[in-house]
């Protein structure tokens, strides 16, 4: 089994943060979303990965050589972004055409058991039960748990059942060549060519698939929804400080992850703040925020925020959504 992770995506819903990092990178809980991802599938058993880069491509690179080197990885790159679907096309030559792989999405945290996902016999889609489904791609089932179609944001819905970015597919050779046949014939939904259309054409060929309900389902590609993943990981972490002789007259709230020698002086922190490493915070308080590393905070409230690395403010009561290398000062 293969794992396939797109993370070429510029992230313009959380900017300004994604003009300096892809989202993938942002940290959640202590560490970047991608992160969580390659641990899963880790756990899981899975051994090769293929990373699917383009915007800011170098840095998930250098960060997946930096913090997995041992794991047997390639990497392709997506030059012009034209969609899901393309993005998978372009792996078909690094990727051997009788292989079973899994797609991951990489901006998306899912509370799932992966291991029994990869055990089902079928290929899969990882699905769960929405309000609005004409935001997602959505799956029509038969009596007998068999879906039957696929469809990207259909404008009159006949499922509430989304797809969450979660793919187990048995017959990658049929999912390369339906990928092409969309292509080939500029088959596209919205301007782009979705992996949607590409699995349609799949069930068009004869595959079978089945859906696989997922408990939560966390896409991190806007700072609300960032945030409550934050919280949620948080909240099942053990280890929430990694030094606590540099907390200095400090009242500390659970559930919270302070990094590596970053100080904190008079202050409130928590519940459910994430602080990266090398930062320095005085005379703050501080909930339901990720704040990134080596950032400089002095007299400060903050609620609801997502500060970048390399950034200092002074005197605010806020909630803010700051990029790096900002200076603020709101005295």
């Amino acid at each position: 089994m293969i794992a396939i992770i797109p993370v070429a995506g510029a992230g313009t819903k959380l900017r300004p943060h994604t003009y300096t990092q892809p989202k993938s990178l942002i940290p959640v809980a202590g560490k970047p979303i991608l992160g969580f991802i390659i641990d899963q599938l880790l756990e899981s058993g899975i051994q090769e990965f293929v990373f699917i880069i383009g915007y800011l491509g170098e840095k998930i690179k250098e960060y997946v050589d930096e913090s997995y080197p041992s794991i047997k990885k390639k990497f392709v790159v997506q030059e012009t972004r034209e969609g899901l679907g393309h993005a998978i096309w372009l792996t078909k030559d690094v990727i051997p055409k009788k292989s079973n792989v899994i797609i991951v999405l990489g901006d998306t945290i899912i509370d799932v058991n992966l291991k029994k996902f990869i055990e089902l016999k079928t290929s899969a889609l990882a699905i769960k039960k929405v309000n609005d489904p004409r935001k997602f791609g959505v799956a029509e089932f038969d009596d007998n748990n068999n879906i039957i179609k696929v469809v990207e944001k259909p404008s009159i819905p006949k499922s509430n059942l989304a797809l969450v970015g979660l793919y187990k597919i048995n017959e990658f050779d049929v999912l390369i060549k339906s990928l092409d046949h969309n292509i080939k014939n500029n088959i596209r939904s919205k301007n782009e060519f979705y992996l949607t259309d590409g699995l349609q054409e799949m069930i068009q060929r004869g595959v079978k698939f089945q859906g696989f309900k997922v408990e939560n389902w966390y896409d991190c590609g806007q700072k609300e929804i960032l945030l409550k993943t934050n919280a949620l990981l948080l909240s099942k972490k053990k280890k929430s400080v990694a030094n606590k002789k540099n907390l200095h007259n400090c009242i500390v709230i659970e559930p919270i992850f302070i990094g590596k020698n970053t100080v904190l002086k008079n202050c409130i922190i928590g519940p459910n703040v994430t602080i990266g490493d090398d930062a320095s915070i005085c005379d703050s308080i501080i909930r339901d925020s990720i704040i990134g590393n080596y950032t400089k905070l002095n007299d400060v409230v903050l609620f609801n925020s997502l500060i970048g690395s390399d950034s200092e403010i002074w005197g605010s009561s806020q909630s803010l959504n700051i990029g790096d290398n900002t200076e603020l000062d709101l005295r």
